[in-house]
């Protein structure tokens, strides 16, 4: 089997209850994303849809997702060429985030509750709780209720849903980094600080807190893209 369906056919969870089109939607992108397809390569939609025995409809529509997200482009007289995410790419995302996430905490701090602040506690003490029973998964859904908490708590529905896109481009390599007890350990200590730099209103904590906790994360992702070959 050609190397790069085979790529694809790992990543694809029939399992799922969700339509074709889009398990092959996520399987394209996961695959790509993590650089198992690389940058310059032709997507055959044929030889994908023989070798899988499936139409080609749903593969069409995969690729059209992936053309509006520009991982891969359309290539006159050749067809569908693999663009993918690189390095580059990763630090444009972590900066765009930083500003937004500053701006999502300062907000939410403002107008969040004793009673809300109480709730971001109770996560934040759940969460160690987790990582001290090695529970890796339920720490990594600990983090997004964490982030989640303060995106809604901004009242900024258009910020999050432009995080929330954003994050999805390097999701995979967050969520292989995150197991990494050491990454686990310092996320969690950095969400602490985040929520008392909240509880005492102060904005300089919160922005040099975010800037500090991103840039780690994004060194970590950077370790992982590597390890990948991405470039």
């Amino acid at each position: 089997m050609n190397p790069t369906i085979e790529a694809v056919k790992k990543n694809l969870d029939l399992t799922q209850n969700k339509p074709l089109k889009t398990l092959l939607y996520e399987a394209f992108r996961k695959t790509i994303i993590l650089g198992d397809i690389p940058a310059g390569e032709r997507i055959n939609e044929k030889e994908f849809s023989d070798t899988l025995n499936i139409s080609r409809t749903p593969i069409r529509f995969a690729m059209q997702q992936l053309v509006e997200e520009k991982l891969v482009e359309h290539v006159p007289r050749i067809g569908i060429v693999v663009k993918g995410i690189s390095i580059k790419d990763a630090y444009e995302i972590y900066d765009i985030r930083k500003s937004l996430d500053t701006l999502a905490t300062i907000k939410a701090m403002h107008l969040m509750t004793e009673k809300d602040f109480d709730e971001l506690e109770a996560l934040l003490i759940r969460g160690e709780a987790l990582h001290q029973e090695g529970k890796v998964d339920e720490v990594l859904q600990n983090f997004s209720d964490f982030n989640q908490f303060i995106y809604e708590k901004s009242q900024m529905l258009r910020l999050k849903a432009i995080v929330l896109e954003l994050q999805t481009y390097l999701v995979y390599f967050r969520d292989i980094a995150i197991r990494s007890t050491q990454r686990r350990e310092k996320a969690l200590a950095e969400h602490w600080l985040l929520y008392r730099g909240m509880r005492n209103k102060d904005k300089l904590q919160i922005e040099l807190i975010t800037h500090e906790h991103l840039d780690h994360s994004l060194q970590f992702i950077i370790k992982e893209m590597e390890k990948h070959k991405i470039v």
